[in-house]
Formats: structure tokens, C-alpha cells, sequence
């Protein structure tokens, strides 16, 4: 018996230490709840790749939110603000896109970086991002952006800087994203580096307009976004981008400061993958970039809006097409009015609210379909002085074809190209 004793004694002694610690890790993870650990394995996969954006300009207040036109001005007036020091700094998110270390966030996140309409950056501004496994900041440049979409993407200045478990998020298709489906959001909430939060899709599809006024079909979550998380990545449930976190809609707690309230909402990654090309060749790029210069091109001479942009109620009550450009004025002497072309006749009174009516309605233009307002300014911006298109319009319960002679004219308020 004694003999018995020893030898399990000997055993215990010599048992390779390191084969307790794995049992006791497995026992941890066994103990996890599947969901737990999936979220684990995703933040110790991908949270090396997000990174901390800081940018500085000497002299000057820099407010990301101010270039925001689709946060509306109550909620404006929740964000914290503070004192305006000699430098005055602020923060957002970005992560790794590719194997040579280059990085996307939120164009509003630097766009005070940079000069008006250009990426060329301000005189005194620097822009630098932290991983969080190095304790120096790496400067970096804008490479491209695009307003329309509300993205950046950004060169390091020192690539080799990148920590070697850094890697590329993975883009998924966001056109399969679905209400109810697991999300995790990585940022930088008010310089807290690295935080993690999870939540589901609360929606799709919510249209909010850009920097660029552009309407984005954006993903609603209720993943804890707040100030700093701008420019972070939402992933799926196998770690890859359906998203970049871009605004929140922020509410007021019990002690009188902002909180979230569990609506953000993010650019899909369809969007990026659709402008990635465009922002590896770099500029300012997109239908923004295009219309800078506005004044030198040439233009129809009308403004109107979208018959998207009329709700479904005014839409059928006013015997609308399903897609189109309404037109509201049509600029005197302007190529518009030489063609014929007609505004609106009246405002009609729907659901009390007030909306131009009566006018044209264009559809087409050179045998294209016009869907949005976006469409036709595409296309006048392929065109020369002096070119002729040829616009399909509902007029009543007629279609009509004029043919109109581009040239340049003097942009009209809410101007459609």
C-alpha cells in the first residue's frame, strides 16, 4: 500500500504542468455559453486590426460632427462638448483593408485634416493612428476619399510600423445582411481604444444622406455606438466587415448627459467594396468630387428633387411615376427653358405638408431610365457644352420628349445635375 502511495505521488510530481493549464482552458471554454465564445474568437482575431485615429490642428477647433447634415440639430445639441484648447484633437476608428497596412475610416472623420474639397491636408494638421498592441502613434496621409459614402482610406507613412498580428478585415456582401442576425462593433468611444460591443440588425435599408447628399441605405443597430466609434468596423458573426459605424442617434440619461440609446447606424460594405478601386487610385472621388467644380460645367438649368424624396402618400395622390426627377423651376434663358421644359404649377396640400406639383416629371434621358436625381447628374456629367440629350418627361398623363443643348449657366437652388 505504501509502495502504491509513492507511486502516485511520483506521478503527480512529474505530471507535465502545462497539460493541467490546457485542461483547465478547456474547461473555461467548455463552460462558455457557444455565442460567448464566438464573440471571443472574433475580437481576438480582429481587434488587433482596429486602430485609433487621432487628428490635430493647431489652432483650430475640430468637430467630426459638424459635417454631418443627416444628424438632425436637437441631437446635435446632446453631443459633449468641451473647452477649446491652444491644440484641440479629435478621435474616430479605422481598420486594416488590405496587406499593406492601409486603412479605412469615415471621411468626416478627417475631412477637418484636409483642405476644402481636396485630400491635400490643412496647413498644421496631422493625422495618426494607434494599434492597440503599440504605444506609438504612426502618422499617416489620405490617399483617397469619397463624401458620397462617407469613407477614407488612408496610407501609413511608416508601413513596417504595423504590428505583425495585424490583419486584413475580411468584406462581406452586405446585400445578405438580414434583420435580427449578431453584429460586433470594435472602436475607440471617447478614446477608450478597443472597445467591444454586440447587438443585432435592427434594420436595413434606412436611407440617410451623406456628406456628399447623397442618400445611404444604411444598417441600423443597436450595438453601443457613441462619439469615437466613426469609422470602426461592424462585423458578422465569422469576423468580416458588413459595415463601418458612422453616426448614432444619441439620448439623454437619468443624470442629464448623453448616452446611446441603442439606434447607430452604418455604412453597408457594398458601398465600399463598390469605391475601394476608386480610393486605391486616389483623390476626391465619387459624385461629390464631381460636382465641386459645378460652376464650370455644363448644366440642364432647373432645379427639383427625386420623386423618391416624396413620400408614398404624396406619390399616389399626386398620380406620380414610381421613379423620376420632379421638376421644380426651370431657370429663365437656360437651356432647360429654351427646350421647353415646365416647373411645377402649384403647391398641393398632402397630410399638411406643402409639395411643388404640376411640372414635368422626368423619366429618362437618352433612352435611360431616371430613377433617382443622381441619375441624370451622372449622366450630365459624361456630357460636353454643347451636346444634345434627349429627356423623356410625364407631363399630366402624357410622355413627352425634348431635346435639350447643354451649356454652362449659373447653378438654381437644390439644382438636380
Amino acid at each position: 500500500m505504501l509502495t502504491a502511495v509513492l507511486i502516485a505521488g511520483a506521478a503527480a510530481t512529474f505530471w507535465p504542468r502545462n497539460q493541467v493549464v490546457a485542461q483547465g482552458a478547456q474547461q473555461e471554454a467548455a463552460a462558455r455559453l457557444q455565442d460567448e465564445q464566438n464573440t471571443i474568437d472574433v475580437i481576438e482575431a480582429i481587434g488587433p486590426s482596429v486602430v485609433a485615429i487621432n487628428v490635430e490642428i493647431r489652432g483650430n477647433v475640430v468637430n467630426p460632427f459638424q459635417d454631418l447634415p443627416f444628424l438632425p440639430e436637437p441631437f446635435r445639441d446632446l453631443i459633449p462638448r468641451q473647452g477649446v484648447p491652444r491644440v484641440q484633437q479629435s478621435s474616430g476608428s479605422g481598420f486594416v483593408i488590405d496587406e499593406e497596412g492601409r486603412i479605412v475610416t469615415n471621411y468626416h472623420v478627417i475631412r477637418a485634416a484636409l483642405q476644402s474639397d481636396s485630400i491635400e491636408p490643412r496647413d498644421g494638421a496631422t493625422i495618426t493612428v494607434e494599434f492597440p498592441d503599440s504605444e506609438d502613434p504612426i502618422r499617416a496621409h489620405v490617399l483617397g476619399a469619397n463624401p458620397d459614402y462617407d469613407v477614407a482610406l488612408l496610407e501609413l507613412e511608416d508601413p513596417g510600423a504595423v504590428p505583425d498580428n495585424v490583419r486584413p478585415i475580411e468584406l462581406a456582401d452586405s446585400t445578405q445582411v438580414r434583420v435580427g442576425q449578431k453584429v460586433i462593433a470594435i472602436g475607440n468611444p471617447f478614446g477608450l481604444q478597443s472597445t467591444v460591443t454586440q447587438g443585432i440588425v435592427s434594420a436595413i435599408g434606412r436611407e440617410l444622406t451623406s456628406i456628399g447628399q447623397v442618400d445611404i441605405p444604411m444598417i441600423q443597430t443597436d450595438a453601443a455606438i457613441n462619439p469615437g466609434n466613426s469609422g470602426g468596423p461592424l462585423l458578422d458573426s465569422s469576423g468580416r466587415l458588413i459595415g463601418i459605424n458612422t453616426m448614432i442617434v444619441p439620448g439623454m440619461t437619468t443624470a442629464g448627459s448623453a448616452g446611446n440609446i441603442g439606434i447607430g447606424f452604418a455604412v453597408p460594405s457594398s458601398l465600399l467594396t463598390e469605391t475601394l478601386p476608386d480610393l486605391e487610385a486616389g483623390g476626391l472621388v465619387g459624385f461629390y468630387a464631381a460636382t465641386a467644380d459645378i460652376e464650370n460645367r455644363p448644366r440642364i438649368g432647373f432645379s427639383g428633387r427625386s420623386v423618391s424624396d416624396y413620400p408614398e402618400e404624396a406619390r399616389q395622390a399626386l398620380g406620380m411615376p414610381d421613379d423620376g426627377v420632379v421638376v421644380f423651376q426651370v431657370d429663365p434663358g437656360g437651356p432647360a427653358e429654351q427646350a421647353g421644359l415646365m416647373g411645377s404649377t402649384y403647391m398641393a396640400v398632402i397630410g399638411n405638408q406643402q409639395y411643388p406639383a404640376g411640372g414635368d416629371i422626368i423619366v429618362a434621358a437618352d433612352g435611360e431610365p431616371v430613377e433617382t436625381i443622381q441619375d441624370l447628374q451622372a449622366l450630365v456629367l459624361e456630357h460636353e457644352a454643347g451636346d444634345v440629350i434627349t429627356l423623356t418627361v410625364v407631363r399630366g398623363s402624357e410622355e413627352v420628349e425634348l431635346e435639350v443643348t447643354l451649356a454652362v449657366v449659373a447653378p438654381a437652388e437644390n439644382q438636380a445635375q
